[in-house]
């Protein structure tokens, strides 16, 4: 099994390189390929553990995003995400599992309503793997990214209660807000406590090699940590995610820089293995439905993939205006979208890895010794409700935006702030650098650097105006873009120089290490690459 999931993890690596190479939308391509492969003959099964998923994959994929996510933005704009994250799946797993009740024979609502619990959560990884690529506007994906980071509590919670009504536990509806309550309040509890701890002791340590060390185990113990005091490891590491990344600005810059690094090297592996991995399932849901009706298998996945795009819709569309409409101050302080943007960010509700492995860890048997009802109907419903939003919505979400107009519109707001920042910023600087040089004699030698540097922050300072004119198409190279290009040539013919020095046998493989780190440093100062 272990030398299976290397063999995946190498494989979707490989794909998802390619795609990024030629521009191509890595999670779709990963799971029409899973799709193709699974049938090759001679290839073993690599059959979803959904405790892996849980514990392994979903744990660092929830970090980092909550990580990059921005607090502020997140509680300015919490009454969207609260009622995206909390109202919209628990109206998903009623309706969806009415449905499924409807149309599935011989299978109790109860274990419907699982099914309505299992796919009621868009993803965490497809919504951001996805909308970063396609462009969405930074507060549809303030709003995207809110909604996966939290929704997946409250489908896991729904998913509990509903498991428990399915296999003959005693349960009601107060049991299940108060189990809801609980792994709500007591995640919080725990990702702060274990933020704070962690950022305490990253900032007394000053290494940036065990920092960085320590934040790749924060997620998962804070995951093992909450789940074993029975309460919501999603909420606690989102928490503990936001509270580290609030107060990452506090640590060195080698920390930041390598935080960086390592974490979107993780990211990009595990999201390459969990779309592979989702299209391989696709064998093993069919050997479970031996027997069955193809026909009506088809037209119930049609009809419960249809109703889960669906019922998004009829949510956000009274979610985002009636708010609005009965309230004048959110009507003053909060403009209505336009319904463009709306509809947007109803069809972006893909689902992902966390909808399959829910369904996975369904139990086989109830209480009673019973098969569980429609257990391999519901594995192969989720599948395609999986599959379904991914390929239907993931494909056309670039085209649906462009259509529509709703695209990236804060760039320019973007630049101008940070254009007015780094200003003041360079002022400040400035101020400083008067008050070291009043305290020089006459002839002092430092007074040549104090006239670079000066040059240096005047450089900062033009660079960020200069960003909200027109591009270089249209004026020509600007005398900063011009000098940082002169700037990495340079750093270029130093870096060629000391390879071939060390090639001579004039210096040794440690001495090239840090001339190399300088360099590499100082060509960083200049890449305007943000990818």
């Amino acid at each position: 099994m272990s030398a299976s999931l290397l063999l995946v993890a190498a494989v979707s690596l490989g794909i998802a390189a390619l795609c990024r190479h030629y521009g191509l939308s890595a999670p779709l391509v990963l799971v029409a390929v899973g799709l193709g492969i699974c049938w090759i003959p001679g290839l073993p099964d690599v059959a979803l553990d959904p405790e892996f998923v849980l514990f392994v994959i979903l744990p660092p994929l929830l970090y980092s995003a909550a990580q990059e996510s921005s607090y502020h933005e997140i509680r300015a704009n919490r009454r969207a995400i609260g009622l995206l994250a909390v109202g919209l799946p628990v109206f998903s797993t009623i309706l969806v599992g009415l449905v499924a009740w409807a149309r599935i024979p011989h299978v109790p609502l109860a274990a419907a309503l699982v099914l309505g619990a299992v796919v009621a959560p868009p993803d965490a990884v497809a919504a951001q793997a996805i909308g970063r690529r396609v462009g969405l506007p930074r507060r549809m994906m303030t709003l995207l990214g809110g909604e996966s980071l939290l929704n997946d509590a409250t489908s896991l919670t729904a998913l509990r209660v509903a498991l428990a009504a399915a296999i003959g536990a005693t349960t009601t509806v107060w049991s299940g807000i108060s189990t809801f309550l609980l792994a709500a309040v007591g995640g919080v509890a725990v990702g702060l406590a274990i933020g704070y701890l962690t950022g305490r002791i990253r900032t007394w340590l000053t290494d940036p090699t065990m920092e960085t060390a320590i934040g790749i185990m924060v997620p998962f113990g804070t995951y093992f940590v909450a789940e074993e005091l029975h309460t919501s490891g999603v909420i606690a590491v989102v928490t503990a995610g936001l509270l580290l990344g609030q107060r990452s600005v506090r640590l060195g810059y080698a920390t930041r820089i390598q935080d960086d690094a390592v974490r979107k090297s993780i990211d990009a592996l595990l999201e390459a293995f969990v779309f592979l991995l989702i299209g391989l399932q696709l064998p093993e849901l069919l050997r479970g439905l031996t027997g069955e009706s193809w026909t009506r298998i088809t037209i119930d996945a049609i009809i419960v993939l249809a109703t889960v795009i669906a019922v998004r819709f009829v949510w956000v569309f009274p979610a985002t205006y009636l708010p609005r409409l009965l309230s004048r101050r959110i009507r003053s302080n909060d403009p209505a979208p336009k319904p463009s943007a709306v509809f947007v960010l109803g069809w972006a509700g893909m689902r992902g890895v966390v909808s399959l492995a829910a369904a996975f860890s369904i139990p086989l048997y109830t209480d009673s010794g019973a098969p569980f009802p429609a257990r391999a109907e519901i594995l192969f419903l989720t599948f395609v409700v999986v599959v379904g939003t991914l390929l239907v919505q993931g494909t056309t979400l670039p085209w649906m935006i462009r259509r529509l107009g709703v695209g990236e519109d804060d760039t320019t707001e973007e630049l101008l702030a940070f254009a007015g920042a780094q200003d003041r910023a360079s002022r400040a600087a400035e101020q400083a650098l008067d008050d070291i040089e009043a305290e020089m004699g006459p002839g002092d030698v430092r007074r040549d650097q104090i006239g670079l540097l000066r040059k240096w922050l005047t450089t900062q300072r033009n660079t960020a105006w200069e960003d909200l004119g027109r591009g270089p198409e249209a004026i020509g190279e600007s005398p900063n873009a011009a000098g940082n290009r002169i700037r990495a040539k340079l750093l270029a013919v130093q870096r060629k120089t000391f390879i071939d020095e060390r090639e001579a046998g004039r210096i040794g493989d440690e001495v090239l290490r840090k001339a190399l780190r300088r360099l590499d440093f100082a060509e960083g100062l200049t890449d305007r690459d943000e990818n």
